[in-house]
């Protein structure tokens, strides 16, 4: 044990940060890299999309772009997560997605076209949607109902450092290049794609060096692998499980929704794209402040007043966003906004980890991380559809759907933790 923590568990969580570095540069990058006339996107703009009948602009592609990832992560999720459960072998599978996300990080320096990067943005999402299931389960495996939601937030902190900093640091690459090293040139989007690469498979190294499946894992790998949409004990009309994955959902959706609207918020309020790449990560940077306490206090003091809490807060502070108009007034916003997520995020977990049965923590646990990459889909393409009305509509949006959460919540899921 290391600071209360499975020594384990910390070697997956300093894996998980090392990919998310890698993986949360695209956020970032492949908007800018879209932007900057590299990939030729003539032919594309203009066009009306078939039935729907919406005109391509580019935020409409980079949307398309990020949300692949999302909805292929997350539709993949329940299938990766059942086959690990089934076969009782984690460590396979979180070292093939990694291998499968940095492969593809590095070949974006080669993409000529449009499509490719939509190739490639896809083999990430099945690459994440190995490796983010079955980590969770393995973590939650390592963990007891009283140690759960600090070992969880320990995970997530270290998973939120990369993915908070990443997009800092990656605007900061991009900004700096290009580089010269032996006489070969890259250029700052080059560098950002083999640097995310890079995240990739030093996460490779550590998983295959210090982490193996638990002896129990195989010993218990289950037959009866299903997720329930109705509480079979008749106390709830959903199932608490199902309840908060859709109420992960909507927390999904209101992180992702603001990665889209990169150029509307640098227009609104006049800054340069590093004082976004602060912004963005504000909400990142909240969670890694909190997810340790909070986990823990949630092992201590029960899991539903942080749930009931966190989204309590989440609607003002996402609806603010749609409405402030100084850089600073952003970031405060964002900040209040990534303590509401940090509130549900490891004592979320923790809640299906409780409810899990042995055998069956990545079936179970996919259903939120399902949730949550979908969200991260949705956000990004419901944002670049909505902002036509307004700057404020996505906002506007995303608060509602804080508020339903917080009802569904309240009415559908009770407290996991012994008293």
């Amino acid at each position: 044990m290391v600071l209360g923590t499975d020594r384990r568990v910390l070697v997956l969580a300093l894996a998980r940060m090392a990919d998310a570095i890698g993986n949360s540069f695209l956020i970032i990058v492949l908007p800018l890299y879209l932007a900057s006339d590299i990939i030729p996107l003539e032919g594309l703009l203009g066009a009306t999309v078939p039935l729907l009948g919406i005109t391509v602009t580019t935020e409409l592609l980079i949307g398309v772009l990020l949300s692949l990832f999302g909805f292929l992560n997350s539709f993949a999720q329940p299938f990766t997560g059942r086959l690990s459960d089934r076969t009782g072998k984690r460590r396979i599978y979180i070292l093939f997605g990694l291998v499968l996300l940095g492969a593809a990080s590095a070949a974006y320096v080669f993409a000529p076209n449009y499509e490719t990067l939509v190739l490639l943005r896809a083999l990430q999402g099945l690459g994440a949607a190995f490796t983010i299931p079955v980590t969770i389960a393995l973590v939650n495996e390592l963990a007891t109902t009283e140690s759960r939601g600090g070992n969880l937030g320990v995970f997530n902190t270290f998973r939120l450092i990369g993915f908070g900093f990443g997009p800092i640091i990656a605007g900061l690459v991009v900004a700096a290049g290009p580089y010269s090293f032996y006489g070969i040139s890259l250029s700052g989007f080059d560098a950002a794609f083999y640097a995310a690469a890079l995240g990739a498979f030093i996460s490779v190294g550590l998983v295959t060096a210090f982490v193996a499946d638990p002896e129990k894992t195989g010993d218990l790998a289950a037959d009866d692998l299903s997720f329930q949409v109705r509480d079979p004990t008749g106390r709830q009309t959903l199932d608490p499980v199902f309840a908060l994955g859709v109420a992960t959902l909507f927390m999904g959706i209101s992180i992702a929704l603001f990665a889209t609207l990169q150029e509307n918020v640098n227009t609104r309020l006049g800054q340069d794209e590093f004082l976004f790449s602060i912004q963005f990560a504000a909400v990142i940077i909240a969670n890694v402040l909190l997810q340790v306490p909070i986990g823990r206090a949630s092992d201590q003091y029960g899991r539903r007043p942080f749930l009931l809490g966190g989204f309590l807060l989440l609607a003002p502070a996402v609806f603010v966003q749609g409405i402030v108009t100084t850089p600073l007034t952003m970031i405060v916003a964002r900040l209040i906004h990534g303590v509401a997520v940090a509130m549900v995020f490891a004592p979320g977990l923790a809640v299906a980890g409780d409810l899990a049965k042995e055998g069956q923590s990545g079936t179970t646990l996919s259903v939120l991380t399902m949730a949550f990459g979908l969200g991260t889909a949705i956000g990004p393409l419901a944002s670049g559809y909505l902002v036509r009305f307004s700057f404020l509509t996505p906002f506007a949006f995303s608060a509602v759907l804080a508020v339903v959460a917080l009802a569904l919540v309240y009415s559908q899921v009770e407290e996991t933790l012994p008293a």
